[in-house]
């Protein structure tokens, strides 16, 4: 299960209309405790890709590194990402299997239909880099958490 609180869940959905028609994307800090992954920051990242921007998104992977040095700091860890789908239903892709690579960890999808976002879902990737898989995960939307971060 994933906890959010309402500010961190709102704020990935404002960053995907924001970003719309192109895909939004950032890091999810917080903390593992078996299968529960509580946020306690969200990191909005610029999508670092230079093409497609409609349908990939990229962060860049300094970005990645400043975050986990940042949850570390905080005594934490990245506990997800999420990414937008404009135009699309919150699945994940093949391309989304294939370019995840943090195992246990969150992938939150936010589908944005015609600049507005509809559907919010998440995945956890699981198995091994030859035999990988989402499987789908509840969301639990709480109270307000912290302030969004942006790097």
């Amino acid at each position: 299960m994933l906890q959010i609180s309402k500010a961190d869940y709102d704020l990935i959905r404002w960053e995907a209309e924001r970003s719309y028609p192109n895909e939004c994307c950032g890091i999810l800090l917080g903390n593992i405790e078996g299968s529960q992954r509580t946020v306690s920051l969200t990191v909005t990242c610029e999508n670092a890709r230079r093409d497609l921007l409609e349908s990939r998104y990229s962060i860049d992977p300094e970005k990645v590194i400043v975050a986990l040095k940042l949850a570390r700091s905080r005594a934490e860890t990245i506990v997800g990402f999420y990414h937008s789908h404009p135009d699309q239903p919150p699945r994940y892709s093949g391309t989304d299997l294939a370019e995840a690579h943090w195992f246990d960890c969150s992938y939150v999808i936010t589908s944005v239909e015609s600049g507005r976002a509809s559907g919010t879902a998440s995945f956890v990737l699981q198995g091994t880099e030859q035999s990988k898989q989402f499987v789908s995960e509840e969301i639990d939307i709480v109270a307000y958490r912290g302030l969004p971060v942006a790097l």
